[in-house]
């Protein structure tokens, strides 16, 4: 993931800060972000959405509204009406860069923003929204007994997270008439609905009454036990996931023709937490799976090793084979199962190896097969095993070139 720091003017002529994160393969489609309440464009969360999304080739715009994060302007003279209407200007900077949103993600009251938006935001084909609220007066709950203060004196300062901001009378009056259920309503995009059933901020109740509000296509998805903010990395990655393979159904994700030479096309190996050693694999927009190491070798066990690749790899290879063959004679297998072991073996205690002290890879494979076979179908089958290309690739060897790129 390539990441560029871009400006766009927003609703007050303040220049707003924002990151596009492209894809380091093909430019798909484009996604415009809305981070939460106080929040900024590099929340973990954000940031995680954004990599995962930009490994299946979706470019990626998230931005620090009016007064926040690296953006210009006070952020005591902003509201939910001007963050709709940043939301809006970013659209636009990207159109202009002829990357208009194809998906709108918003989080907490940035998914509010989003649901207010999109009506106006031509390009947006689906929409997203995590832990958002389904009426912007409840991030109000946040402000405490300064309500009063604000109301009577024009203003306060509330604690936010810890951190002091000044929150205008004006505030309290345009949360208090937005309209979010008409905007959903005539919202006429794919929305999907991510909420945690024990979020302590915004209650899984806003999910339900969104739910209801939107019309077709609309789904839901729980987040389990995911907090508001997504702060861990499993629930920030999980969501990430969804998103991604929900916005296939709305999106178009063809890939451009694979590479001369390499039929399969590309699988980009990405690190998706340099604290660890989770990587993202994809290949191509839709086929993604995760690699890690186990937790006694300093990973989080959030996918297989390396090594189990390698095993599955093996494994599905000779199960193909195996109906490949069954299906071209005709023989009455119903099932095929390989299991796969990978070990460290002596030379000398492999009979089929080469002799000598070294230490070598052994792979062991276990055919079961399911059918109505003779004791020749199955003799021939097992002898159709090791015709595997797979298997052939490993027993032969691969050449491995290695370059930087430019």
């Amino acid at each position: 993931m390539a990441t560029e720091k871009l400006t766009f003017e927003g609703h007050s002529g303040a220049i707003l800060a924002a990151r596009l994160d492209r894809p380091d393969g093909p430019h798909l489609a484009t996604a415009l972000f809305a981070h939460c309440f106080t929040c900024s464009k590099d929340i973990p969360a954000a940031r995680r959405i954004a990599a995962r999304l930009s490994q299946a080739g979706i470019a990626v715009l998230r931005f620090d509204f009016t007064g926040l994060g690296h953006s210009e302007g006070e952020f005591e003279n902003t509201h939910f009406t001007s963050n709709v209407e940043d939301l809006r200007r970013a659209a636009q900077h990207l159109e202009s860069l002829g990357m208009a949103p194809d998906l709108l993600i918003g989080h907490s009251l940035g998914g509010a923003a989003v649901l207010a938006a999109a009506p106006d935001i031509a390009s947006a084909k689906a929409v997203v929204t995590i832990g958002a609220p389904s009426d912007p007066h409840h991030v109000t709950a946040n402000f405490g007994s300064q309500i009063d203060k604000i109301e009577t004196e024009g203003q306060a300062q509330v604690d936010l997270g810890g951190r002091p901001f000044t929150i205008k009378r004006e505030f309290l009056q345009d949360v208090k008439e937005a309209r979010l259920f008409d905007a959903v309503g005539r919202l006429k995009r794919a929305l999907l609905i991510m909420h945690a059933p024990g979020d302590t901020v915004v209650g899984i109740n806003n999910a339900s009454d969104l739910w209801m509000a939107a019309k077709h296509p609309k789904s839901f998805v729980t987040l389990d036990k995911a907090d508001h903010l997504l702060t861990r990395i499993e629930d920030a990655e999980y969501a990430a996931g969804v998103i991604a393979s929900w916005a296939g159904r709305y999106i178009d994700l063809t890939p451009p023709a694979k590479p001369v030479g390499a039929p399969e096309g590309i699988v980009r190996v990405s690190e998706a937490d340099a604290a660890g050693f989770l990587q993202d694999i994809n290949a191509g927009p839709r086929h993604h799976i995760r690699a890690d190491e186990p937790l006694a070798y300093g990973g989080t066990d959030m996918g297989m090793s390396p090594y189990q690749l390698l095993s599955a790899g093996l494994g599905a290879c000779t199960a193909m084979t195996i109906r490949m063959y069954a299906r071209r004679k005709g023989l009455a297998l119903t099932h095929v199962s390989v299991d796969v072991t990978h070990d460290k073996v002596h030379a000398s205690d492999c009979e089929t190896c080469t002799q000598g002290d070294a230490r070598i890879d052994h792979l062991n494979r276990v055919v079961r097969l399911q059918g109505d076979l003779t004791a020749a179908d199955r003799a021939k089958l097992l002898e159709i095993a090791d015709k595997c290309p797979v298997h052939r690739t490993l027993e032969s060897g691969a050449h491995v070139t290695t370059v930087l790129a430019d």
